[in-house]
């Protein structure tokens, strides 16, 4: 069982837990179905994780931007995601690319035994390596490195989770995806989707999902 996020961040008014219990009844009736899943996105203190002058608008399922050019993805979205990832055959080990401001990585941490996450853009990792530890989250692994190139001495995960949108089908990624694997990532420029590849012993299955919109997935560090 993954460590639970000990801190108390439970908020008053717009950003109270009952305020994050109506955004899981939302979750529920936009299809999301694992309650392991909702439970955890009820208890994420998602309003730490943007600036204060939004944090009233942080459980609408709305993606907001938390600085450099880069947002917090919708809540509908994380959940998805989430819930498609906790589907592979284990939750040993998974891969975030893109860390962002952290809230991913904290809601994983309570569903997978280790979370590996990487980050391009270095105040971003530094913010959110901050913000996991006032949560006491124990479990992250937090790198500063390019997403395309993924963790290889990590490998392999269990499941990955792209949170920007590539242009291609990251090779080294799909080689860091262990049997009975799942990857999850949005694909595409202009006219994005969200599509799941998963890994058998015979090889690799890819099925596409729904539309989506999230910021592009560039190479290198910043």
């Amino acid at each position: 069982m993954a460590p639970s996020l000990k801190a108390d961040f439970s908020g008053a008014g717009m950003t109270s837990a009952r305020t994050r219990g109506r955004m899981v009844e939302r979750l529920r009736t936009q299809g999301v179905r694992n309650e392991n899943v909702l439970s955890v996105m009820g208890t994420v203190p998602r309003h730490i994780f943007v600036d204060s002058a939004l944090a009233h608008r942080a459980y609408d399922d709305v993606s907001l931007p938390i600085g450099q050019g880069q947002t917090i993805s919708q809540p509908y979205i994380v959940a998805r995601m989430i819930e498609l990832a906790v589907g592979a055959a284990a939750q040993d080990k998974v891969l975030e690319v893109g860390t962002g401001c952290g809230y991913q990585t904290a809601v994983l941490a309570k569903l997978f035994k280790t979370v590996y996450s990487v980050e391009r853009i270095a105040v971003l990792l530094d913010k959110a390596r901050q913000t996991l530890r006032e949560l006491r989250v124990s479990n992250a692994r937090l790198r500063h490195g390019d997403g395309h190139v993924g963790i290889v001495d990590a490998a392999p995960f269990d499941a990955i989770i792209m949170a920007a949108a590539a242009t291609h089908v990251p090779q080294a990624l799909l080689e860091q995806l262990a049997v009975g694997g799942r990857m999850i990532f949005p694909i595409g420029t202009l006219d994005q989707e969200m599509r799941m590849i998963e890994r058998t012993a015979e090889g690799f299955t890819e099925s596409r999902l729904e539309k989506v919109r999230f910021v592009p997935m560039l190479p290198g560090l910043a």
